[in-house]
């Protein structure tokens, strides 16, 4: 299986994308800060789950990476708070972004508990 398949990377990677093409309406004044933030934890969680992959054969690094993904999903989801208290986005759109979000990590969370269904060994 390649890490492309993983229903969490899938996910992820569309959720990032979608967040991509939300931003760009985003105001100016705001491309150094929350525009990029957003962008950056977005994308990093698609990111960290790959090379989580890449490295199950060592548990400590494959729940390592994981967590970091979850931390990353975290914060995005912070990030979209911004977004909808500053008005740069609708209340159904903040929504449907968060549960988006949410699922990733429910997702990440099963990878967490059951790394041996992904080629890493419970420690």
């Amino acid at each position: 299986m390649r890490f492309q398949d993983l229903l969490a990377y899938k996910k992820s990677f569309a959720l990032a994308m979608k967040i991509f093409e939300i931003s760009k309406a985003f105001p100016k004044e705001d491309t150094y800060s929350l525009t990029d933030q957003i962008r950056r934890s977005s994308r990093s969680v698609p990111v960290t789950i790959a090379e989580s992959y890449r490295k199950r054969i060592y548990p400590n690094h494959f729940f390592s990476k994981l967590t970091d993904s979850d931390g990353e999903n975290s914060e995005t989801q912070v990030w979209l708070e911004f977004a909808l208290a500053c008005k740069y986005i609708t209340e159904p759109i903040y929504q449907e972004l968060i549960s988006e979000s949410l699922e990733i990590g429910k997702l990440i969370n099963y990878m967490l508990l059951n790394p041996e269904k992904f080629g890493s060994k419970k420690e």
